[in-house]
């Protein structure tokens, strides 16, 4: 069943049986629509690409909002109300948030990884894909690029073979609002993209069948469609599921952290946001605010008279 389906089902449900307010039945259906806006951003359009994680980082990013505590903790009953219907009527076999907490009002700061933890997750998806398996080479060009460029994910499932300059050493993306905007790629990033235009992609194309109607996408899925946003979302989670650390596992993780060590190097704050493709500086400056926080851990932990 779509989310968009059940969500009006559950609202006739609210009128007819729970004989809510006409007002109360308007706010829940804005948060659920709010809910299913978020989803199809990363093509879990069905209820049963419902759990726990979606949920967490929907919630965490309407923290990023700035939205009210009030209107945060309305948001989580109404996707708890939501989902206990879905289980309750048999559309689900269990319910994914049944352990969703509204975000605490200090969570504002977005989940940034060490420098370290992220050459691990690197260093492992390398070991993987060092055997020639398509997929392997596939993800780590995909996790290489997200923190090299600090893209957004329908950013990198969007890109064309087009859009990647190898002599400049750049990527041409289409980011919201159909801005276009040019970002540097790493050295390392691009060998990782090469290898896998190279060998991954014709291999998975190949294995497809003469079948798949051709596409210009640079990241395929394992049927030779371009690759969506949901599996991205669930590479990235899972990875992230074995690092030390709390708040969401989605690639803005990514997008967070490449943020903020340029920052940390260094790099000019207005150069970020041009990157990030910011349409305020202000958006961009949370990031100084990770920064301090990570100074301030760092001096707390090695200064002997912090």
């Amino acid at each position: 069943m779509r989310l968009d389906a059940a969500i009006d089902a559950y609202s006739r449900h609210l009128a007819a049986e729970r004989a809510y307010s006409d007002h109360t039945i308007a706010a829940y259906r804005a948060d659920l629509r709010a809910l299913a806006s978020h989803a199809e951003e990363r093509a879990a359009e069905e209820v049963e690409h419902l759990d726990l994680e979606l949920l967490r980082d929907w919630l965490w990013a309407s923290t990023q909002q700035g939205l009210a505590k009030s209107t945060l903790a309305r948001r989580a009953a109404s996707a708890r109300g939501f989902t206990r219907w879905l289980t309750t009527t048999g559309v689900l076999t269990s319910d994914p948030a049944a352990r969703l907490k509204s975000p605490r009002r200090d969570s504002r700061l977005p989940r940034v990884l060490g420098r370290e933890q992220m050459d691990r997750i690197i260093a492992g998806l390398a070991q993987r894909a060092a055997d020639g398996d398509p997929a392997s080479q596939r993800d780590l060009a995909v996790i290489e690029l997200l923190y090299a460029s600090a893209l957004r994910v329908s950013e990198l499932t969007g890109l064309d073979l087009p859009d990647i300059d190898s002599e400049r050493r750049t990527v041409r993306v289409v980011g919201k609002g159909s801005k276009e905007r040019v970002v540097p790629v790493g050295a390392p990033a691009l060998r990782a993209i090469e290898t896998w235009m190279r060998e991954g992609r014709p291999a998975i194309l190949a294995a497809t069948t003469a079948s798949t109607t051709p596409t210009r996408a640079v990241f395929l899925g394992s049927r030779g469609g371009r690759l969506g946003s949901r599996a991205v979302y669930q590479l990235v989670s899972t990875l992230l599921a074995e690092v030390p650390g709390s708040g969401p596992a989605g690639p803005h993780a990514l997008r967070h952290t490449a943020a903020t060590h340029l920052l940390d190097g260094g790099a000019d704050l207005r150069a970020v946001q041009e990157m990030l493709g910011h349409a305020s500086l202000g958006t961009t400056q949370i990031y100084t605010h990770v920064s301090a926080e990570r100074l301030k851990q760092v001096y707390a932990q090695a200064h002997p008279r912090a």
